[in-house]
């Protein structure tokens, strides 16, 4: 027997209490109703405007669990008119630099293998990327890493990072990783087939990336296996729109790219 409220609300139309969150500046949620996930860059009597990663501005009602922070549903507040600045975070967790413009790009540069791979990487760390003066760029594989590497020239004031996919021991890649030996180059690499495994499944919704029969291809046997439309564009793009911050992602993956970000900003010493 279904059991009902004093109130004679039926238990699936009941609505618990969220937590109320000030919707402060740069704080990143998502709209439960649309999926629009952006920073707070706005907060007025009843609305709250955020803006996503191409810098589209949407303006949203302040409604009781209309929006999602870390996967938990919460209620956005007003934050108070006296609440003491506290310093925003960039998606990778640096503290923001207030009004910091680019940097004119370095002669160093990020390899990474593919355009999935630079998407994240764009998405966790690029306002870092920015004031650093990095460019991330993508190779389509790195089957020609020695050659790519040469034909770049690294040096003391151009250095190169390189980040590998499925860089595990005995593995195609760890053998051409292997054959770069350049003092100014550094090759680094995360354990996962491809970089979507890189993504935390709990930030995805899912228990766990499926395990696909060798033979296959990747990408098309995670979306057959999760029941997803067999279209990796558009599994991607939901991946993606999926990571928020650090947070959701593998440690595996956020030391190499920390690690590679240090080797092409620190001088030579």
């Amino acid at each position: 027997m279904r059991s009902y409220s004093p109130d004679l609300t039926p238990p699936w139309k009941r609505r618990t209490p969220a937590p109320e969150v000030p919707a402060e500046p740069d704080l990143v949620v998502e709209e439960v109703s649309t999926g629009f996930c952006g920073a707070v860059v706005r907060c007025e009597a009843g609305t709250v405007t955020l803006e996503d990663r191409f810098g589209k501005h949407r303006v949203f009602p302040m409604e009781p669990r209309g929006f999602l922070l870390e996967g938990r549903t919460v209620t956005l507040v007003r934050p108070p008119s006296d609440a003491p600045a506290r310093p925003s975070r960039t998606a990778s967790g640096s503290v923001a630099v207030p009004g910091a413009r680019a940097r004119v790009a370095r002669a160093g540069r990020i390899y990474v293998e593919g355009r999935h791979d630079a998407e994240l990487v764009e998405r966790v760390w690029g306002d870092d990327l920015r004031v650093e003066g990095v460019v991330v760029e993508y190779l389509e594989g790195v089957d020609d890493l020695p050659a790519i590497v040469e034909s770049f020239g690294p040096g003391p004031d151009a250095r190169l990072g390189v980040l590998v996919d499925h860089l595990v021991t005995g593995s195609k890649e760890s053998r051409i990783a292997a054959a770069v030996t350049d003092p100014h180059v550094l090759v680094v690499g995360h354990p996962y087939i491809d970089v979507w495994e890189a993504v935390k499944p709990a930030s995805v919704g899912i228990p766990a990336w499926p395990s696909v029969p060798r033979g296959q291809d990747w990408k098309t046997g995670v979306c057959r296996a999760l029941g997803w439309p067999e279209n990796t564009g558009a599994a991607w793009q939901h991946i993606l729109s999926r990571v928020r911050s650090y947070k959701d992602l593998e440690p595996e993956l956020l030391g190499r790219v920390e690690e590679l970000i240090d080797f092409v900003t620190e001088p030579e010493g």
